[in-house]
């Protein structure tokens, strides 16, 4: 059961989130905190531990009655790549790409829904076939025609891996006249593990240990996911109930882990906790209020039609908690560092001083943390956002249709919610430090500015 216990002996030096705002950092400036004054260090640890002993069990428990029972795992969806009596998956690479007719491709594009759109000029769509050469070599040679849409968004080169099905096994060898191989999809092992290699070198690089146990605790947070959040909500668990236990108890492990027991980090998961539960509150409001039918996309029609005791509102619900978790934690676990080092570098400051010092950071946090939302939000539906700023609406008729509003209401509600964390967690910040500090004897020197 995590307790905050005493300060760790690295806690200065790794809740910085690089933001740049000068914080004092270097031996002692824990040692001014916590070094003396043991009885008001001792007194904030037991109430402290009087707030969250108990949370962490209510959230225990609360995951205790909503554990899934086991009926999840009947739900099942057939693999879309599945392959039948006498289709084959063919994974290799291609050695040569050959231009080819377009044909009737060249009138229309086919979208991933399955639906035609476009129409494209033979000078924007080249139709090619790739020769492919099947690993372990069990096909001499495999020539996979590109659909259009593909080759419209991507150029097919040599080396290049992709995935087929292979069609010559069927029984009489009969293909319809189409060709014995049909494209799947590109085989992306190697870029990407490359990548993950890459961010785990950087992250421990840079942050040592403490960026290890960052994504040691990120995966933790996705077994939680997996293992009990999302199997309860197959199983029509209260979405509202699940959301904030599997959060409260995915910020009680990440937070730990990642940054040792210690009184700021202490201070920082309290804020989340409260944070977390003013995000629940607009969460609620905003879904009924909104008509968020949770009805955006073809995965939300497919996740009715297997499980249709799952209410999507309550999953986009759940989904406003789940979204605003990583911001959440990374303002408040600044917010405490702030005040810590602030306290240090000024300990004679009064708490409306120090409460004030901590709040002109967290402006500048604010206001970063604003764009951040926006901007990954943007990024990620770039497409979404082309498409319907094409059509002959106003532009406010657009940002309130279905393909928005979600998206938008989700930006309002972690953003209010983190807002919001942020003088909640200055404030107890600045308690926890002051308290902590009365009655230790003021150092005789201060650390240096770093």
């Amino acid at each position: 059961m995590p307790q905050p216990i005493p300060e760790d002996h690295h806690g200065h030096d790794g809740h910085g989130h690089g933001h740049g705002h000068g914080l004092p950092a270097g031996p002692g400036a824990d040692e001014a905190l916590t070094g003396s004054g043991g009885g008001s260090r001792r007194r904030v640890v037991v109430a402290l531990t009087a707030i969250l002993v108990p949370l962490a069990v209510v959230l225990i428990a609360g995951m205790i009655a909503l554990w899934p029972s086991g009926a999840h795992r009947e739900i099942s969806l057939a693999d879309p790549y599945g392959t039948s009596q006498g289709i084959s998956m063919v994974t290799g690479t291609v050695t040569e790409v050959q231009p080819r007719d377009c044909g009737p491709e060249a009138a229309t594009l086919e979208t991933p829904g399955g639906g035609m759109v476009g129409d494209p000029s033979a000078a924007h769509v080249q139709c090619v076939d790739a020769v492919v050469d099947p690993d372990g070599g069990g096909t001499d040679r495999a020539l996979v025609p590109i659909p259009s849409s593909v080759s419209a968004s991507m150029d097919v080169a040599v080396g290049d891996r992709i995935k087929a099905l292979d069609l010559s096994g069927l029984p009489g060898g009969d293909t319809e006249g189409a060709a014995d191989f049909v494209f799947v999809d590109f085989e992306r092992t190697v870029p990407v593990v490359l990548l993950a290699l890459l961010y785990a070198l950087v992250v421990v690089a840079v942050a040592r240990w403490r960026g290890l146990r960052a994504m040691v605790g990120l995966g933790l947070a996705f077994a939680v996911m997996f293992v009990f959040m999302f199997p309860a909500l197959l199983e029509g668990g209260p979405p509202l109930w699940v959301g904030l236990v599997g959060c409260g108890l995915i910020m009680l492990v990440v937070l730990y882990f990642a940054h040792g027991f210690s009184l700021r980090t202490t201070t920082a998961l309290l804020g989340t906790l409260i944070g977390l539960a003013l995000t629940a509150v607009l969460a609620l409001w905003g879904t009924d209020a909104a008509y968020l039918t949770g009805l955006g996309d073809e995965y939300s029609y497919i996740l009715a039609t297997v499980a249709p005791e799952v209410r999507l509102s309550g999953i986009v619900l759940c989904g406003l908690l789940v979204a605003g978790l990583g911001v959440l934690n990374d303002v408040t676990i600044t917010q405490a560092s702030a005040v810590w080092e602030l306290r240090a570098a000024n300990p004679r400051a009064s708490r409306r001083e120090l409460f004030a010092s901590g709040m002109r950071i967290g402006r500048d946090h604010i206001a970063s943390t604003v764009y951040t939302i926006a901007f990954a939000y943007a990024g990620a539906a770039l497409p979404v956002l082309m498409v319907v700023s094409l059509y002959d609406r106003s532009l406010w008729d657009t940002l309130m249709s279905g393909e928005l509003v979600e998206e938008i209401v989700r930006i309002l509600v972690g953003s209010i919610g983190l807002v919001l964390a942020i003088p909640v967690t200055t404030g107890i910040a600045v308690a926890v430090a002051t308290a902590v500090q009365a009655g230790a004897p003021a150092p005789d020197s201060r650390p240096a500015l770093r």
